[in-house]
C-alpha cells in the first residue's frame, strides 16, 4: 500500500455535502482507504476571478492503485459530483481534488505532475495538509511543517471552528 495526499475544495453549491460526497466516494473504492481528514478551512480564492470563499480540506489515504490510476479515480470522483462541468481555470467549482504527494514519488505524466507543481505556494494546500500530516516527507527531504513555515502566500485562510469535521465513515459533522 502506497500513502497519499489529497487537496479538495468547493465553492459552489453545497460544498459541505460535496466533500463529503467525494471523500466517501473515494473511500468506497476497493484500493482507497481514506485514513484521515482535516478541519474545513474558509479560503480566499485564488487567481483573480471574481468568485465566492472556497472549503478547503486535506485528506490521507492508503492505496494499492498507481499514482496514474488515482488520479484517474480523482477525475472520475469530480465527474461524477459536477465539478467538471464548465470549468475555468482557477474559477468557480463544485468539488476539485488534487493529487498533492504520492509517497515520495517526483513525475510528470501526462496530466498529472507529482508532487504537484503549486502546492508549496498556497497555504490554503499546506496548513490544511500540515494539520494532518506535519511531518510527512517531501522529495527534497523537508517536511509539510517546514514548507509551510517558509510559504509567502498571503490569501486568507481560517480553520471553520463553527462547524464539524466531516466524518466520512458516517457522513455526519464530528467535532
Amino acid at each position: 500500500m502506497a500513502d497519499a495526499w489529497l487537496s479538495l475544495g468547493c465553492n459552489v453549491g453545497d460544498c459541505r455535502s460535496n466533500l463529503l460526497a467525494a471523500i466517501s466516494r473515494l473511500d468506497a473504492h476497493s484500493d482507497v482507504s481514506v485514513t484521515r481528514v482535516s478541519s474545513v478551512y474558509i479560503t480566499e480564492p485564488v487567481g483573480g476571478v471574481e468568485q465566492p470563499s472556497f472549503l478547503n480540506i486535506a485528506a490521507a489515504l492508503e492505496t494499492g492503485i498507481s499514482s496514474q490510476g488515482l488520479h484517474a479515480l480523482c477525475r472520475e470522483v469530480e465527474r461524477e459530483l459536477g465539478g467538471r462541468d464548465g470549468r475555468q481555470p482557477m474559477g468557480p467549482r463544485a468539488i476539485d481534488i488534487d493529487i498533492l504527494l504520492y509517497e515520495r514519488l517526483e513525475i510528470t505524466e501526462g496530466e498529472l505532475t507529482l508532487p504537484h507543481p503549486r502546492m508549496l505556494e498556497r497555504a490554503f494546500v499546506l496548513i490544511p495538509l500540515a494539520e494532518i500530516a506535519g511531518d510527512a516527507m517531501l522529495p527534497d527531504g523537508s517536511t509539510v511543517d517546514q514548507a509551510l513555515a517558509i510559504c509567502a502566500d498571503d490569501h486568507g485562510v481560517e480553520k471553520d471552528s463553527g462547524s464539524p469535521r466531516l466524518d466520512w465513515k458516517t457522513g455526519e459533522g464530528r467535532t
